[in-house]
């Protein structure tokens, strides 16, 4: 990410996620699969984490060494800026806890996590040359 666009690279997440729930086939409000489920919320979890730390590099934020928690994220993104940590609350909550860990096939739920996801990286634009390489 650090060579590239990292917009663009958050995005792929996304995208990449996007391509997992389409495998996932839908049937009235839910997800068919929910390997694929899992994955799609995994993977656009990701890209916001990357999303993140991007930013976090922009506006010197301490390193954590080793795995860093939800609180980190959250702990600093409330000094930085309020409406993004919203959007981490319920990308964490939707796509994280409810979609990857709990299996969640309800479309409505797992869009609005990818709603919620792509804010957090839209703010990166600003920071990526606004999605230009």
């Amino acid at each position: 990410m650090k060579n590239g666009n990292p917009y663009k690279e958050a995005m792929r997440y996304i995208e990449n996620a996007r391509e997992s729930l389409k495998r996932a086939g839908k049937k009235d409000r839910n997800y068919l699969d929910v390997k694929y489920v899992h994955t799609a919320c995994g993977t656009a979890y990701i890209g916001v984490l990357k999303a993140l730390n991007l930013l976090f590099d922009i506006k010197s934020v301490p390193k954590k060494k080793g795995r860093k928690s939800i609180e980190y994220y959250q702990e600093h993104l409330s000094k930085i800026d309020k409406r993004l940590l919203n959007y981490l609350n319920n990308t964490y909550n939707l796509l994280h806890i409810s979609g990857y860990y709990d299996g969640n096939t309800e479309t409505k739920a797992i869009e609005a996590g990818f709603e919620n996801a792509i804010l957090i990286i839209n703010a990166l634009k600003p920071y990526s040359k606004n999605g230009k390489k």
